[in-house]
């Protein structure tokens, strides 16, 4: 399980997220930049994601849904704010509406992505910072630990 430490820090309004993966930089950038492997592994299991538009470059856009055992449809985005391939980049994400579109854009949490080799392993820091402490109790409350803990662990059967 590629997953190895999770884990919120209120006081600095973050969630963080570390992982490890027997593969090249070059290769998870792959699995955040292609959005058909990122349709595989972004949402957990039995809540796939579908990326409708997805720019992973600064100033672009991506729009995608999670679709529930149910057929209930979770919408969300995300805005690229810098890139620098394949050791970083970050992005601002918050919930879209039915039309895809933010719902809030100012009700966003930044996200930077470290990808960084260590020998035969690339680890994978994601840190999300949040606007607010009551922003990051609603998505811990959501199940965003849980949720991502499962998403991530999918990726080694794309690798």
């Amino acid at each position: 399980m590629p997953v190895l430490t999770t884990g919120a820090d209120r006081e600095a309004l973050t969630f963080t997220l570390e992982a490890e993966f027997a593969a090249s930089p070059e290769r998870v950038w792959q699995l955040w930049e292609d959005p058909r492997l990122l349709e595989k592994w972004w949402g957990p299991p039995g809540w796939p994601a579908t990326f409708v538009r997805h720019e992973l470059r600064p100033g672009g856009e991506s729009r995608y849904y999670m679709t529930g055992p149910d057929g209930t449809r979770a919408g969300g985005w995300f805005s690229t704010v810098s890139t620098d391939a394949p050791s970083t980049f970050t992005f601002r994400d918050g919930f879209a509406g039915e039309d895809g579109e933010p719902v809030d854009p100012e009700d966003h949490s930044t996200t930077t992505v470290v990808i960084t080799p260590d020998g035969d392993v690339t680890h994978m820091t994601l840190t999300a910072t949040h606007r607010s402490l009551e922003q990051l109790e609603q998505v811990l409350e959501m199940g965003m630990e849980e949720g991502m803990t499962q998403a991530m662990n999918q990726i080694d059967a794309l690798l």
